[in-house]
């Protein structure tokens, strides 16, 4: 048995594999996100934990006696976060996460003052990663910044408290926007410029190595031996990717959660910051991965449903469909959080443009769920320009459950969705199948196989050319409103 918690940006998810890579049970925990200012977007880390033991005996409960036949622990979360902790391993401030924009000004300066580090580390900064997050604390909390001890991702404060030690892995570690892609190594280079010492930061191990081991305490009681191995796991974007079998060069995957990440897998480090596109190393020894990174995904659908009071969100994408005749008339610019790529851009804001006193709440829904798709169909372009993709592309997360989400999506990309077996629990399936790489050294291609198409949903050929055009609509929107912001 192999456990796998994928700690999210809105919830903690929890999954046992058995040794045939089958799921036995899942479990969801809630997370919340605090907005104390604009541009803000926090967490505090004990947050996690508890939700992480609550998912834990949730699952526990479910399986009964087959838990204590867990081998080893894997992890995956929300990339990018910056989680301080002093020299007691106690956080000092809420963690900063991803979609935060804060420290625009500080990615700036950090592109100016290290012309090179699109090349170094993948992308150009940006105000989301933890490097530019640092320099903010530095100029607006540097009583803060001097208790600090060590910078963790938010996957890492977990395995901290699994096994007292500090660890990432190689995606995660990318996403920080310190490491040398190419080197798979810490950068001295970035961290001279950000203003740290490389003291304070973690080891960084490839995803299927061991991380350290379960920790007394916590091994009691959760009820597993002292000892369990814990993986070094990965960033959700590479851990969705373990799951989808996206692994080898050329195999793509979209992940439609909270945000969105359409990930392409390559042999080499080939990094293109002229595109704003994410160049990583992968979960896995002597892979990268380049990926289009989307603030906004399955969020945009959660926050449509709350805005229009319904509190059923499957209900809701049910009386959608229905209504559904065609592209709606509304376009949505579903830049809640800002946005990455392509626009690299955290004053973004989401845009409602067409309403009239006709406007339905489905007509609201249908054009939050073509603004997303609509997003994710201009990242494809940019990322197109990496090198090819597949014209079949496998799409998980929460969003994937959504048939007509799905068919909308497909005919807006101009590619046959595919949808596998377990899709829905993406990165803690990665996670899971990391923590079996870490227990038994088999061969990556053994493990980590492409699961089953439960189900294939192609473009349909009437909506094809008129997504394309509402594409083009949705792009001209963006430019015309982005001096406002």
């Amino acid at each position: 048995m192999f456990l796998g918690i994928d700690i999210g940006t809105s919830s903690v998810k929890a999954v046992l594999m058995d040794g045939a890579q089958a799921i036995l049970a899942t479990a969801t925990a809630p997370l919340t996100i605090s907005r104390p200012k604009e541009l803000w977007s926090e967490q505090n880390p004990e947050d996690w934990w508890a939700a992480v033991e609550q998912a834990v005996a949730e699952l526990r409960q479910k399986v009964g006696t087959a838990w204590a036949g867990i081998k080893a622990i894997g992890l995956s979360g929300q990339m990018h976060g910056a989680v301080l902790l002093d020299a007691a391993g106690q956080p000092v401030r809420p963690a900063i996460l991803h979609n935060d924009g804060r420290s625009h000004g500080e990615a700036a300066e950090l592109n100016a003052k290290l012309p090179a580090i699109g090349a170094i580390a993948g992308v150009p900064a940006m105000p989301g990663f933890a490097a530019p997050k640092l320099m903010w604390l530095a100029r607006h909390e540097p009583e803060v910044l001097s208790r600090a001890r060590h910078l963790l991702l938010p996957k890492d404060y977990v395995r901290f408290r699994l096994t007292h030690g500090f660890a990432t892995d190689m995606c995660d570690a990318s996403g920080a926007l310190l490491l040398d892609g190419a080197k798979r190594e810490w950068s001295p280079e970035i961290a001279a410029a950000v203003g740290i010492p490389l003291a304070m930061l973690p080891a960084a191990l490839e995803g299927s190595a061991v991380s350290g081991l379960l920790q007394g305490e916590v091994a009691k009681a959760w009820g597993l031996a002292p000892g369990t191995i814990v993986a070094a796991g990965a960033g959700d974007a590479a851990a969705g990717a373990v799951a989808s079998g996206a692994v080898n060069a050329g195999d793509a995957f979209i992940s439609l959660g909270t945000a969105a990440q359409y990930f392409v897998a390559r042999e080499s480090y080939r990094p293109a910051p002229e595109h704003l596109i994410h160049t990583f190393c992968h979960a896995l020894p002597g892979r990268w991965f380049q990926m289009a990174a989307l603030l906004n995904g399955a969020g945009a659908l959660a926050w449509a449903a709350g805005l229009l009071g319904k509190s059923d969100i499957g209900k809701l994408l049910d009386d959608t469909e229905r209504a559904f005749t065609g592209p709606s008339a509304l376009l949505f610019l579903p830049y809640l959080s800002g946005e990455r790529t392509p626009h690299n851009n955290p004053h973004a804001k989401g845009v409602l443009f067409g309403l009239t006193p006709a406007s339905t709440p489905e007509q609201v829904t249908q054009a939050v769920l073509e603004g997303v798709a609509l997003s994710l169909a201009d990242a494809q372009g940019y990322l197109e320009a990496t090198g090819p993709l597949p014209c079949r592309i496998a799409v998980n997360g929460g969003g994937s459950r959504s048939r007509f989400w799905m068919r909308i999506l497909a005919s807006a990309l101009n590619k046959t969705v595919l949808l596998q077996e377990g899709s829905e629990t993406g990165p803690a399936f990665g996670a899971a199948r990391l923590a079996r790489l870490a227990a038994t050294g088999e061969d990556v291609t053994q493990v980590c196989s492409k699961p089953a198409i439960a189900a294939e949903v192609p473009p349909d050929p009437a909506l094809v050319p008129a997504y394309a055009e509402k594409l083009r609509r949705f792009r001209a929107l963006y430019r015309s409103v982005e001096p406002l912001f």
